[in-house]
């Protein structure tokens, strides 16, 4: 069998990845553009090459043996992106994941490793392929070893063979060094000789061969001026082509067969994939979990078919079994009782004939104690079963004491409390379409199994929230949460599916006129949804400048034709086009699929349970997603109605909540003042950071402001924050020590909450809700500083989403007080929405605001804005 050795140069692919893609981030805050882009290069790789053996090398840190040689060696470089930085230890995790080897070595470079190694491996009979960004590889080509160079991007690669590089450059691998060492290289910071460029290098070495050669044969250099260059930068020519040359007799400590690669460990991948939110990845792995199967220990329970009431104590463990995630349109498979009683399985059919088991599910006098009220409520609410008394939600206490593990199903809590897991995908269930019961003692004792449980970590995880001073959180926050949402997700809200259908015509007619308008803009007729074509027509008939490029041909992603905007005025057409279009799919679409048939709405689903913030996410679908920013995006809003006659949809939203808690939180003053005296906050910043009189703020300084405003809630640095205004990194930099200068209250805080979460591990909101940080004492600088901007953002959103929250549970309290029909159908991050009969609008002006401002108290006041009308468009 052949051997084939990959190496592949870490940081020039992950920093080729970070700015070939926009700025992603995961459910978690954490960005992942780097990781996404290194991971689709990497299985790109995988694929093609089917390494025996392979090695991810790293840069060990700035300094390295050649900064003796020369101390400004890549000097100048801009500081690495934090952005970029914090995604590192992912891109490791994920190489680990991967099963692959990965190596850095003190004082040398990625480089030297993998020349050091490539080495070895020819010499071993292997064949080389190595990857990088970075063209100084290119001199490691040999006739066994190719170098594959990234273009514009992560999607093309370049193979520079020694047959490639004589073609392209006239020169052999083995010159490269020489070129750059009478040529330069700004990107290292390698000086070469002053004046002279690519083009003379190949021609100075096309005649001498060598540096060393030209040096000693400078008389026959033709040309008085560059012979002088020469003569004068002789020691510069050497010690540049010295800096260019890579060390191929690098103390590296690793061996070739150490490298052998035998493939992922699909679990791992799949669990990573699934942190970072790789929805679009993990289609593509198959992470095996069907071929495992876990032997637990044996129970005894009794399956009931005839329910009666002695087996219905005061207090149950009820755990409710269904089939899919989906509560909404998943069928209950049974349901596991356990009480001082027994241990009971409880058939569906044998649940709904009886009229006792309905009587104590309505009894709030019997305790139940569950796993995920929402789903358990609502799963039985489809069968006319009103649960109440539930008093214990092991899903919700677990996610309270770490919220930084996400449990989503009940394996994964039990797990986090010590408990042998149980897995909710075990092999009795299959998976789509192959899904079959087995016979019912087997799934009985599986359900059962699951409701015993519930005992132990119901006790477990009183402890911990008692230790962590959560009891009040999870008692009168969280739980009457759950109650308020099953109510808000089984309501629903009412679609005008007329509406959607038109405004779907409207939109195919918009884009076929746009599509119109681009023919004859370009003079032909052609698939504008075909990257492929539209990339001929942009750059072969129009001959705009290419940006980039892909396997395929031309790249036509959204941040070229970004690019690109000015230079032609078909281009703005065409990315309205692709923005109108996703409207129709993803939209117009996807929410027609989703509108229950029988009532004409759609019932979301509210996690309560997923965000180290404490913020509920809305899913199936999604409606705390609605474009905004596009008028067309806007417009279907309008499809959002009341379900009732002469009712309307009204929308209350909090003003600045986040700005308002910081202030409060860091007791600035100048802040907590311009607050107490309802000023614009933004034009206030704009006025100390600029050192402006009010009536001189310019828009643009309030956008800037505005920007900085919510860039220091969350942490962002002079990267983020000169990407968000299109301005260098530099002046970022100064804008953010301007606002820190303006608002010292809110310095103070940053470095003192940072410096609390170092000591304790953790930062807590207003109402005590935790968020673990252990990375914040990370010895790794980049680990860290994610970590600290964690810190710095979460008791500020986390609080924010503390107080939206009980709002919802104040507000349900009086509208059931008032003996109002007026129903929560919706929560949008800072906003709630209603639908309202028109007798109670009056009522709902002063109740929804009086109630929301006094949520929770602040050092400043808490502001509501209110609008309402036939339609959620209409309440804006």
């Amino acid at each position: 069998m052949e051997k084939k050795l990959v190496l592949i140069d870490g940081n020039s692919i992950a920093y080729r990845a970070f700015f070939a893609l926009p700025l992603l981030n995961n459910d978690k805050g954490i960005h992942t553009n780097a990781v996404y882009g290194f991971t689709t290069m990497l299985m790109k790789i995988l694929q093609d090459e089917k390494p025996t053996h392979l090695l991810v090398a790293f840069d060990a840190g700035k300094t390295t043996f050649r900064h003796k040689t020369y101390g400004e060696y890549k000097g100048g470089r801009q500081k690495t992106p934090p952005e970029l930085s914090e995604q590192f230890p992912f891109i490791r995790e994920l190489l680990t994941s991967y099963g692959i080897s990965q190596y850095e070595l003190e004082q040398y470079e990625a480089d030297d490793i993998i020349g050091t190694l490539a080495g070895r491996a020819e010499k071993d009979g292997f064949i080389v392929k190595i990857y990088s960004g970075d063209k100084d590889l290119t001199q490691l080509s040999s006739p066994t070893t190719t170098v594959c160079i990234t273009k514009k991007g992560i999607s093309e690669i370049e193979e520079y063979t020694p047959e490639h590089i004589q073609e392209k450059y006239g020169i052999s691998a083995e010159q490269i060094i020489d070129m750059k060492g009478l040529m330069g290289d700004s990107s290292d910071n390698i000086p070469g000789v002053p004046g002279v460029g690519e083009k003379t290098a190949i021609k100075l070495l096309k005649q001498f061969h060598s540096v060393e050669n030209l040096l000693t044969s400078i008389d026959e250099v033709s040309g008085k001026k560059l012979k002088e260059k020469l003569e004068t930068n002789k020691d510069l020519a050497k010690m540049s082509k010295e800096l260019a040359t890579i060390m191929r007799q690098a103390p590296v400590q690793v061996t070739l067969d150490s490298l052998k690669y035998d493939g992922p460990d699909d679990q791992k991948v799949y669990q990573i994939f699934k942190e970072l939110g790789f929805n679009s990845l993990l289609e593509k792995i198959n992470p095996h979990y069907e071929d495992v199967q876990e032997k637990y220990e044996e129970i005894q329970f009794d399956i009931v078919h005839d329910i009666s009431s002695e087996i219905l104590l005061d207090e149950s463990f009820l755990y409710l079994e269904m089939l899919y995630d989906n509560y909404h349109v998943a069928d209950i498979v049974g349901l596991g009782l356990v009480n001082e009683k027994g241990r009971y399985f409880l058939p569906l059919e044998s649940v709904l004939s009886s009229s006792e088991f309905k009587e104590w599910a309505s009894d709030e006098d019997k305790k139940k104690t569950v796993y995920d009220a929402k789903r358990t409520i609502i799963g039985l609410r489809k069968h006319d079963i009103d649960l109440k008394g539930i008093n214990f939600d092991v899903l919700i206490a677990s996610y309270l004491i770490n919220p930084s593990e996400s449990p989503t199903d009940f394996s994964e809590v039990a797990k986090l409390h010590g408990e042998r897991t149980i897995r909710a995908d075990e092999i009795i269930y299959g998976k789509g379409a192959k899904l079959k019961l087995p016979e019912e003692q087997v799934y009985g004792e599986h359900i059962v199994r699951k409701a015993v449980k519930l005992e132990n970590l119901k006790e477990k995880c009183i402890e911990e929230l008692k230790d962590n001073d959560q009891l009040e959180l999870f008692y009168d926050l969280e739980m009457p949460l759950a109650f308020i949402l099953s109510e808000m997700e089984s309501t629903g809200v009412q679609v005008d599916v007329e509406r959607l259908k038109h405004m779907g015509i409207e939109l195919k007619e918009q884009l076929k006129n746009i599509e119109d308008t681009v023919f004859e803009l370009v003079g032909e007729k052609f698939n504008l949804n075909s990257p492929k074509q539209l990339g001929v027509i942009l750059f072969e008939k129009l001959k705009l400048p290419v940006i980039k490029k892909t396997k395929t041909g031309y790249s036509t992603s959204a941040d070229v034709l970004a690019k690109l905007e000015n230079q032609h005025e078909v281009i703005g057409h065409i990315l309205h086009y692709r923005q109108l279009g996703k409207l129709q799919s993803t939209y117009i679409e996807g929410l027609l699929k989703v509108v229950h048939q029988d009532t004409g709405k759609v019932h979301t689903r509210f996690n309560q349970a997923l965000t180290q913030t404490g913020r509920l996410s809305s899913t199936d679908p999604n409606l705390q997603n609605i474009p905004i920013r596009l008028e067309e995006g806007r417009k279907i809003r309008q499809a959002f109605i009341p379900s009732e006659k002469d009712w309307v949809i009204f929308a209350a939203d909090y003003s600045q909540i986040e700005l308002r808690v910081l202030a409060h939180i860091a007791k600035d003053e100048k802040l907590v003042q311009a607050f107490k005296a309802d000023m614009d906050i933004h034009t206030k910043t704009a006025m100390d950071v600029f050192h402006v009189e009010k009536e001189e703020v310019t828009a643009n300084m309030r956008r800037q402001a505005k920007a900085v405003n919510f860039g220091i809630v969350y942490g962002i640095s002079d990267f983020g924050l000169s990407q968000n205004l299109g301005i260098t990194r530099k002046e970022a930099g100064q804008f953010i020590e301007q606002y820190f200068a303006s608002f010292p209250g809110v310095k103070e805080y940053m470095e003192e909450i940072v410096s609390e979460a170092k000591q304790k591990g953790f930062v807590t909101t207003l109402l005590h809700r935790r968020r673990y940080i252990p990375e914040i004492t990370s010895r790794n600088f980049n680990v860290r500083s994610f970590a600290e901007r964690t810190a710095m953002n979460t008791p500020i959103q986390g609080s924010a989403a503390d107080i939206i929250k009980k709002a919802m549970i104040d507000v349900a309290k009086r509208l059931k007080t008032e003996n109002l029909q007026s129903r929560l159908l919706l929560q949008v991050h800072d906003e709630l929405i209603f639908e309202v009969p028109e007798n109670e609008i009056e009522k709902m002006k002063t109740i929804i605001p009086e109630v929301m401002e006094h949520a929770i108290e602040l050092d400043v006041p808490l502001k509501v804005d209110y609008s309402y009308g036939p339609t959620w468009y209409d309440a804006k």
